[in-house]
């Protein structure tokens, strides 16, 4: 049961007198040891277990699980969003019946790619089509899933991030909230372009989630930021977008940097390619990979942590308002490192934002 605007604020009120916030992090609460559901929450994060697509490493289908566990060890006091950990933030369960149909189909789209690769296989071609259409189908029900999902949250008055999973796992957050709004720009952080056609024969591939969101007309603006690897047809399609894309390649960007020009400003001239509505999509590739390294597609290079938020901070006190984000392709490895750095990203993300939506005040503002 949904509550109305008054009587969610009035629950969290409730629990934020009875919450010590310098407490030990209980692992049994919700994310971050917080004491807030989604229904009650004033961000609601959907984690999404999917991962058919990948084509290196897997792993990301734990990424939520990862976070939520890596959370409870956190400190809630944010330096710059001092009242952060009151804005009612609260992780929906995962959805296991996703997360066995990706583990499922994953099984057959590694054997798939194995196939594509040249290795020997037993695959037919009646095989593949088969695959093809059945992991397509199942692209196109987790979007509409995740878009009907989120559109109830929105409706209500709330705001709405997406924990995947591979990168494909946020493109019906997105169609919800072109739903919303007229128009609406893309921050995307990464080190890929992601803008592929139907990757390896996937329409909804974790490769080509750009190239599906811009299929979105109410998408005005693509800016992407940190991008180490891209095909030739992805930079043609950049070149021929007539400007509704644009790229920050890392080399450029690091280039600028040696030479002396500060991170404050580049990121001035990425800020200003944004429209005021912004989306963020955060594959956490995008930063450095000692940061993350057991993320499916690691590239040399990348973003430090502090410059990312800097990023984000830099965008909400430019005055647009962030209506929605995503955080994909933490993979929880061996160790509890990259669960911990998303749970870090995860929660800068989700305080900016309400921040941008005058839920809470920033230090100084």
């Amino acid at each position: 049961m949904k509550h109305s605007t008054a009587d969610r604020e009035t629950s969290r009120q409730s629990k934020i007198l009875n919450f010590d916030p310098s407490g030990v992090g209980d692992s049994n609460a919700g994310i971050y040891g917080l004491p807030f559901t989604p229904d009650e929450a004033t961000v609601v994060l959907i984690p999404v277990p999917w991962e058919v697509t990948v084509s290196y490493s897997a792993g990301t289908a734990l990424g939520p699980e990862a976070i939520k566990s890596a959370s409870s060890q956190m400190d809630l006091y944010d330096l710059n969003i001092p009242d952060a950990w009151q804005i009612g933030l609260a992780l929906e369960s995962v959805a296991t019946e996703w997360h066995e149909t990706s583990t499922r189909l994953r099984e057959q789209t590694a054997a798939y790619i194995q196939y594509l690769e040249g290795a020997e296989s037993d695959l037919t071609e009646q095989d593949v089509t088969i695959l093809l259409d059945q992991v397509n189908k199942q692209g196109e029900e987790l979007l509409n899933w995740l878009k009907q999902k989120a559109k109830l949250y929105l409706d209500n008055g709330q705001l709405v991030g997406v924990v995947g999973g591979d990168h494909s796992s946020p493109l019906g957050l997105m169609h919800a909230l072109a739903d919303k709004h007229e128009e609406f720009g893309i921050l995307q952080v990464d080190a890929h372009a992601d803008l592929r056609e139907a990757y390896e024969g996937f329409t909804y591939s974790h490769a080509s989630i750009m190239y599906n969101a811009l299929k979105l007309p109410q998408v005005k603006k693509l800016v992407q930021v940190g991008i180490r690897d891209s095909a030739e047809s992805e930079n043609a399609l950049v070149h021929h977008s007539n400007g509704r894309v644009s790229t920050f390649f890392d080399s450029f960007l690091k280039n600028e940097m040696y030479e002396g020009k500060t991170w404050k400003k580049q990121c001035k001239k990425i800020i200003a390619q944004l429209p005021p509505k912004v989306y963020i999509s955060f594959d956490i590739d995008g930063l450095d990979p000692k940061l993350c390294p057991a993320t499916g597609t690691p590239v040399p290079g990348g973003l430090e942590f502090e410059q990312a938020v800097y990023l984000i901070k830099a965008l909400v006190k430019s005055g647009r308002e962030i209506i929605g984000f995503d955080l994909c392709e933490v993979a929880p490895g061996d160790s509890d490192w990259n669960g911990n750095v998303g749970a870090r990203l995860l929660y800068q993300l989700s305080n900016w934002m309400a921040v941008s939506n005058k839920v809470v005040e920033a230090a100084g503002e």
